[in-house]
C-alpha cells in the first residue's frame, strides 16, 4: 500500500508499506474534479497549482492534527498507469478504509460561506446542504462510510460540520442506510434485502 507521509514542513511524500507493517492512517473520501492530482505528479513534486491539490493538503494537515503521519488519497496513491495496480487497489477499497485510523468526508460543494454557524447537532441550514451534497450521489459513498469507524465530514474550506454519529441521521436519510449499520454493527448482520 502506498501512503503520503506528512513532513515537518507540511509537505508530503509518498512511502510504500506491504503485509501487516502498515502505519495508522487516514484517508480522504470526495468527489473527484477536473484538476485532480495523480501519482505522476506527487512523485515529481509537481501538481501544487492544481485545484485538487487543495483537498490533498487538507488531509495530510487534518491527520498531522489528529497525530496521524501518513494518508492516503486515492486520486494520488495510485498509480492508475498501472491496470494491475489500478485493479489491485479498486478490490481493497473497502479493505484499505476499514483500516483508516480517520476517514475525512470533503464535501466539495459545502462550504463555510454558505453555512452560517456551524451547531452540534448541526442545525437544518446545515444538514440542508450537506443532504444536497454531491458526494452522496457516488456509489462508493457507500463502502466509504461504512468500512471506517471513525467518518468526520468536512466544508470545502476544512470546517468540521460533524462525524458520522452526530450527523447520523441526515446520512440515513439521504443514504437509507440503517443506523445500526451506521453505528458498526457488522454486516454480515444484516439480511440480503437490507444490504441491497
Amino acid at each position: 500500500m502506498r501512503l503520503l507521509r506528512v513532513q515537518d514542513d507540511s509537505s508530503f511524500s509518498l512511502v510504500e508499506y506491504a503485509g501487516k507493517n502498515i502505519p495508522p492512517y487516514a484517508i480522504l473520501s470526495h468527489t473527484w474534479g477536473d484538476e485532480e492530482v495523480t501519482f505522476q505528479d506527487v512523485a515529481r513534486s509537481l501538481g501544487k497549482d492544481k485545484h485538487g491539490y487543495r483537498k490533498i493538503k487538507f488531509c495530510g494537515e487534518q491527520a498531522f492534527r489528529d497525530g496521524l503521519q501518513f494518508f492516503w488519497v486515492d486520486a494520488c496513491c495510485i498509480d492508475k498507469s498501472s491496470s494491475a495496480e489500478l485493479s489491485e487497489a479498486l478490490n481493497s477499497m473497502f479493505r484499505y478504509y476499514q483500516r483508516a485510523a480517520k476517514c475525512y468526508v470533503h464535501l466539495s460543494d459545502v462550504s463555510v460561506d454558505t453555512v452560517d454557524q456551524i451547531a452540534q447537532p448541526p442545525d437544518l441550514h446545515t444538514t440542508a446542504l450537506i443532504k444536497q451534497s454531491r458526494w452522496f450521489t457516488r456509489g462508493w459513498a457507500l463502502q466509504e462510510m461504512l468500512a471506517p469507524v471513525s467518518v468526520h465530514f468536512f466544508s470545502d474550506d476544512g470546517v468540521l460540520l460533524g462525524d458520522k454519529r452526530s450527523l447520523e441521521n441526515v446520512v440515513q436519510e439521504v443514504t437509507c442506510i440503517p443506523t445500526a449499520a451506521l453505528r458498526g454493527r457488522p454486516l454480515s448482520e444484516f439480511g440480503v434485502t437490507e444490504r441491497i
